[in-house]
């Protein structure tokens, strides 16, 4: 974000512009930088939750769970354990976080499966009038990246009739499985009407970009603070997690007296809903819920302060970029449609 030349070195001095930052003193010149916010509503850290509804999605054969590398079984079997694993999720895991929020007055964006929401519908209605947002997140918890434009226009499309058929709204926002699309993706989303996508990680802000010459939204999703990544990957204690959160919301804090940030987390039905990790995450909301400046938003009200901003900081669309890259160098496994 490009930040406007001071008309007074001098200028006004708050009591955050003077805090040290990194253990330094920050001289006057920066006074008045500091003192300026980079949120229209003066907010310091803006931090983004994503509450993902896959639950019920999940692939009927072999889709991964608690027993994933240690105790496999041949995966053209029925596995009935894990399957009300990721059935806990819609039972108990969305309730727990909602009542959470709820606690908190926070709002925050589910990611939601067509298929999930076929099983659950009431569910997903719920979020909604809870005062969340729908967003998409495919027709089923499967892959995406090798399918061919009809096919995943079709797969994004059925998404979005599921979450209308339930909730009443239309997405606007997109996650894709495990983040992957093809080259085709953004050109798919802008021809359905999406106004932003969250399959990036590279910034800890928003930032547009490019599709076909007109704007799309990127607001960042999370692979640090993100409970599937960090719990059944990582092996996290609910202790270092929370820890970690702390952390980064500390480092986001101070630089946000600086620059635009937001922090983004990222949560799952089934595994972020469990009693002790609610109670974890509780604790690290009160902490960062009793800074100054900390608002949380859904991602469709970042991606329109981002629309709107008149200075909006702009990256290269790394879809069409790899796609010429391809056509150079390689054969193109997927046709990149115009």
């Amino acid at each position: 974000m490009a930040i406007a030349t001071p008309t007074n070195e001098s200028g006004p001095e708050s009591k955050t512009s003077r805090r040290p930052i990194f253990g330094l003193r920050i001289p006057k010149i920066w006074s008045w930088i500091m003192s300026k916010a980079y949120w229209p509503d003066g907010s310091r850290l803006v931090i983004s939750i994503s509450m993902q509804m896959e639950a019920g999605g999940e692939a009927p054969y072999g889709p991964g769970g608690p027993f994933s590398g240690f105790i496999d079984m041949d995966p053209s079997y029925p596995d009935f354990p894990t399957k009300s694993w990721y059935k806990y999720g819609y039972r108990e895991g969305i309730q727990r976080m909602l009542d959470l929020w709820d606690r908190f007055g926070i709002k925050v964006t589910s990611h939601m499966v067509g298929s999930a929401v076929d099983r659950a519908p009431e569910v997903a209605k719920e979020i909604v009038e809870r005062g969340h947002e729908a967003a998409a997140h495919g027709r089923d918890w499967v892959q995406q990246y090798d399918l061919d434009y009809e096919a995943e226009k079709r797969f994004i499309q059925d998404n979005i009739d599921s979450v209308r058929r339930a909730t009443g709204k239309v997405p606007v926002g997109y996650n894709g499985a495990a983040m992957r699309g093809t080259i085709n993706t953004l050109k798919i989303l802008q021809e359905l009407g999406f106004r932003y996508f969250i399959d990036d990680v590279s910034r800890d802000e928003p930032f547009l970009i490019k599709v076909r010459e007109k704007d799309m939204a990127i607001v960042p999703y999370s692979l640090n603070l993100n409970d599937i990544i960090q719990f059944e990957a990582y092996k996290f204690s609910t202790g270092e997690y929370e820890q970690q959160l702390k952390d980064e919301f500390d480092q986001l804090y101070e630089e946000g007296a600086m620059r635009r940030r937001m922090m983004a987390i990222s949560t799952h039905d089934r595994i972020q809903g469990r009693p002790y990790r609610v109670r974890s995450l509780a604790r690290f909301l009160e902490y960062a819920s009793k800074h100054e400046g900390v608002t949380f938003l859904r991602k469709d009200q970042i991606a329109e302060i981002i629309y709107s901003d008149p200075q909006p900081l702009r990256d290269v669309n790394e879809h069409d970029a790899w796609a010429e890259w391809e056509r150079k160098h390689g054969k193109q496994k997927i046709a990149p449609i115009v």
